[in-house]
């Protein structure tokens, strides 16, 4: 894929996302929500951002899968079940994107739920990435 990323002087500086993605591409990879799930169904981890890095782990991979890669996601939607606590933790939780998927930061939001699909779970990532021809 190849990807712009655009940030208009208008707007507030992003930090962490990008306003907007011009993505070119021929293939689109629609990921599922992921959450911080293990091999075995369990959700792992106690803490937000253990939460957060298992569920961003857990999106890679699929991405991974379908033959993309960090740099080829273009939407990532975040929901969270207290975005008070998210916005607590963003330093830290940047740091988490930044290690496993790099700056190339897709568009993003982050949305209160009252709940997850899975009970334990803090939060949950889905998105779509553009891939290039295989």
């Amino acid at each position: 894929m190849t990807a712009e990323r655009v940030n208009p002087p208008g707007l507030s500086p992003p930090t962490g996302f990008s306003h907007a993605v011009v993505a070119t591409g021929n293939r689109i990879v629609f990921l599922a929500g992921q959450t911080a799930l293990d091999a075995d169904g369990k959700v792992v981890g106690d803490t937000l951002p253990a939460q957060f890095e298992q569920a961003l782990t857990n999106l890679l991979t699929a991405l991974r899968a379908a033959g993309g890669t960090p740099a080829d996601l273009a939407r990532v939607t975040v929901y969270a079940t207290d975005v008070a606590a998210y916005r607590t933790h963003a330093p830290e939780l940047g740091g988490i994107w930044r290690r496993l998927a790099g700056r190339d930061y897709p568009a993003m939001a982050v949305v209160e739920v009252v709940r997850l699909w899975d009970e334990q779970a803090v939060v949950e990532l889905d998105g779509f990435a553009v891939l290039s021809a295989v």
